[in-house]
């Protein structure tokens, strides 16, 4: 089913769906950071898409394997364009859900931190995949930051060892082959049981778990809008589906919450 051919009817019922939630769980995905200038992997303009072999960056197996993957991970981690990345309006819709008290958590597949640093508090955020600001020893399990590392890259350090055990270290994101961290997991699972809508945004809903949260908060009857610019699996289940630029979408969605609250 073609869920564009209405697209007012779809507005309106986004809207009124919006206006009447009182606990409101968003996952976002890479089509909300697409806007702030960092590049999708999937897209047509996507990152594996322009090179399939730097997938293996994100290969936890490869990586581990392979120093030269190691050595092209930390490059592409010191010129990657979150550094530079600005939030933008869909971004600062959420902050504006919680200032409104509706908004109950943001489940988000990007690592770019962007949500914080658009001003949402980090209580509402779960990171599924975590994030790319961070390092951690696959040996000893050592945090640190990546400013630090990346320190260290620049000084001649091609793949900076843990600096407690010798180890290897990566980000603090979930590679392909490493299971999401199981509080996260746990939190997320109830953000999603406990909305009355799920706002799914800039995410195709085909990576899991992350998607399997949607049907989380179907199985308590919370209704679902999709806001993302290609189809998905779930819109046909959706109460709404609108396909315009997010950050169009998001602060037009959010206004309805607002005038519920004037």
């Amino acid at each position: 089913m073609d869920r564009g051919v209405d697209r007012e009817h779809e507005w309106r019922r986004a809207r009124e769906l919006i206006g009447a939630a009182r606990r409101i769980t968003a996952l976002t995905g890479a089509g909300l950071s697409t806007a702030a200038g960092i590049p999708d992997f999937r897209g047509p303009n996507g990152v594996w898409t322009r090179d399939p072999q730097a997938q293996r960056l994100s290969d936890i197996h490869s990586y581990v394997a392979d120093p030269e993957v190691r050595r092209q991970a930390w490059q592409s981690r010191a010129t990657h364009p979150a550094w530079d990345a600005t939030p933008t309006a869909g971004h600062r819709a959420f902050v504006r859900l919680a200032e409104l008290g509706v908004l109950r958590a943001v489940l988000t597949q990007n690592i770019d931190e962007l949500h914080q640093r658009g001003g949402l508090d980090p209580v509402h955020v779960l990171e599924l995949h975590g994030s790319m600001f961070g390092t951690v020893c696959l040996d000893c399990g050592a945090r640190g930051t990546m400013r630090d590392a990346l320190t260290r890259v620049a000084a001649g350090e091609d793949d900076p060892p843990c600096p407690d055990c010798g180890g290897i270290q990566k980000s603090s994101t979930v590679s392909f082959g490493q299971a999401l961290d199981s509080d996260v997991v746990r939190q997320s699972h109830r953000a999603a049981q406990e909305c009355d809508l799920f706002l799914a945004a800039g995410t195709s809903l085909t990576v899991h778990p992350a998607a399997g949260f949607v049907d989380v908060a179907l199985a308590v009857g919370a209704d679902l809008v999709v806001c993302n610019a290609e189809p998905t699996p779930y819109d046909d289940v959706a109460a709404a589906v609108l396909r315009d630029p997010l950050d169009e979408v998001l602060p037009a969605l959010v206004s309805a919450a607002e005038t519920r609250s004037a």
